[in-house]
């Protein structure tokens, strides 16, 4: 199997893995782990943590104290720390650190000393922190804040908090590590968290040897139980397995300096069961709330392009488009802008008897000065119009069209056209803070086509 996840958070240092250790690493491989983080709770641990990271090439090793020794951590801990992250490249982040207030094993002032220390040494040695947080999420937060963890950023590791806390760590460039604890039936707030934050702030993790995921509940946790993990939350976000494992493993790599593989940009690339391509990077608007102009990465792939491919390109790209349920044109620019590409393409595809959809921004009758729609008919069986506004002030504020408040009509009129020629034309808006939806909707409808809310900040 070609491995596509990472377990971020793992003790597999200790005694619970002797006794079949290899045998552990073998399952893991066999279930698509690429990749281990093993994370260090104490000196003794975070030394094996290095150890096990420099005799296996695919375990990365963290090094900290957890919350629970805090009242026993001296000026010594923290040199042999910094000398454990600096004399090792294989260590990828401090922790795990944090506040345990539930448990309460160290005072409180001793926990929130060790970790703002612990914030600092990290900053200082520009790595990552990994956080311990139970019931201490206003704290964890504010020291967070005010240590500027967000220089070198981290994870809320096993995130226990709710959609609003998470919603924050987003804010401030954290990730959030979801473990096995979202497949047990009474953790509802897990699952809202993922259903609510977008996946490229979303990692995966095991904790093991503790908190196994359904149906091994109450047994031994290992890393090759990530996956378990790891298909609830493509349920949760209407995604593949596959998708799920791409996207969170490029976030660990990104988060912990890991090498992030095959970073080519993709002519064609998959998301759930859809064969996406992306022929252009250029756009006739420029939309504010774009997120080309952060990331070229989408659900995991490298869009931008080197060089805008032709016809020969493209459909050596695609290959065999068989079991796809539908292929679009779509990337990340304005695909009618290659109109004589995609016809050309679409017309191979259509003899394989692919579906064929197109993403645009409506502006193409513009930019041609022509009806184009009449030379999509036969070639293309749907189209996704970005409406995102329901009247022309709005439009440009939001689209930053060069066509001025033409743009906004000409939208309208190529979604009132486009049935005559396209089966299935759907408009759609982002849901852009303070947008009127509502109206929008109401204006697709007056249209004629179908409506779609886009989620804000939510790509592909």
């Amino acid at each position: 199997m070609q491995p596509f996840l990472i377990d971020t958070h793992a003790h597999i240092d200790g005694r619970d893995f002797l006794p079949d250790f290899n045998q552990m690493l073998e399952r893991a491989n066999a279930a698509g782990l690429s990749h281990i983080i093993t994370v260090g709770a104490d000196l003794e641990s975070s030394r094996a943590a290095v150890r096990l990271a420099e005799q296996y090439g695919h375990i990365f090793a963290a090094v900290g104290i957890h919350p629970h020794d805090a009242e026993r951590v001296t000026e010594k801990c923290y040199e042999v720390v910094r000398e454990l992250a600096t004399r090792n490249p294989r260590v990828v982040a401090i922790g795990e650190i944090g506040l345990d207030f539930y448990r309460d094993r160290s005072p409180r002032d001793d926990q929130e000393r060790v970790f703002r220390r612990f914030i600092r040494l990290a900053r200082e040695l520009a790595l990552p922190v990994i956080v311990h947080d139970r019931d201490a999420h206003s704290r964890v937060m504010a020291i967070l804040r005010e240590e500027k963890a967000s220089e070198v950023g981290g994870v809320l590791h096993c995130f226990s908090g709710d959609l609003q806390m998470a919603r924050e760590c987003v804010e401030m460039g954290f990730y959030l590590s979801i473990p096995g604890t979202v497949t047990y039936p009474g953790n509802e707030q897990l699952r809202e968290v993922v259903r609510g934050t977008k996946i490229e702030r979303l990692l995966l993790e095991t904790d093991c040897p503790y908190l196994s995921p359904v149906p091994h509940r109450g047994k031994r946790n290992e890393p090759a139980y990530v996956r378990l993990t790891a298909e609830k939350v493509a349920k949760l976000k209407g995604l593949t397995l596959s998708d799920v494992g791409r996207i969170t493993s490029l976030n660990a790599r990104r988060l912990f300096g890991i090498d992030h593989g095959d970073q080519a940009a993709r002519i064609a690339y998959r998301i759930r069961n859809s064969l996406y391509l992306n022929i252009t990077n250029r756009c006739s608007n420029r939309c504010s709330f774009c997120a080309k102009f952060e990331d070229f990465t989408v659900k995991g792939h490298f869009l931008r392009l080197d060089h805008e491919p032709d016809a020969a390109e493209v459909l050596a790209a695609v290959g065999d488009p068989a079991g796809y349920d539908e292929v679009v044109f779509c990337g990340y620019g304005e695909p009618l802008l290659r109109l004589d590409l995609i016809k050309e393409v679409a017309t191979e595809l259509k003899k394989k008897g692919c579906r064929i959809r197109i993403n645009t921004d409506g502006q193409a009758n513009m930019v041609y000065g022509r009806d184009i729609l009449p030379e999509l008919a036969g070639l293309v069986d749907a189209l996704s119009v970005s409406l995102n506004a329901a009247d022309p002030e709005t439009y440009q504020r939001l689209c930053n069209t060069p066509f001025g408040g033409a743009g906004f009509h000409a939208v309208c009129k190529f979604l009132r056209e486009a049935p005559r020629y396209v089966p299935e034309v759907v408009a759609s808006a982002v849901t852009v803070p303070g947008l009127d939806v509502a109206a929008v909707r109401r204006l697709a409808e007056s249209l004629g086509v179908k409506f779609r809310e886009r989620e804000y900040a939510e790509v592909g």
